[in-house]
């Protein structure tokens, strides 16, 4: 049997309400989501708001940055380090975190949720 999902945009928030280069928290629906703000490289990121190591809802408070040109997350409880943009975990471990894709228009903000 043939399992068939659909995305649907959820607004999220307004551009000036998250943080420049930081993450905020956000619930969408009953799952809660970290957003990304990348000002140097003036990228979106969404992904999954629990860290996979010890399922704390912490990543939305962790430190972004770069690993060659790959944009990353770390936890800042356990400094494993995600992709932002596959979710992978950078640190060698065998977790990785969901990611959501992210638009922006008009000043807002949108994350697609698959259902």
């Amino acid at each position: 049997m043939e399992t068939l999902t659909t995305t649907s945009w959820k607004l999220a928030c307004r551009v000036e309400d998250t943080i420049e280069n930081g993450g905020v928290c956000l619930k969408l629906e009953d799952q809660q989501v970290a957003l990304f703000y990348f000002k140097r490289r003036n990228e979106w990121y969404a992904t999954q708001n629990e860290c996979p190591h010890k399922k704390q809802m912490i990543l939305s408070r962790g430190m972004i940055g770069s690993l060659g040109d790959k944009p990353k997350i770390a936890c800042p409880f356990h400094k494993k380090t995600f992709a932002l943009d596959t979710g992978e975990c950078l640190s060698g471990d065998e977790c990785a975190i969901k990611t959501y894709p992210v638009k922006v228009e008009d000043g807002f903000v949108y994350i697609a949720l698959q259902n």
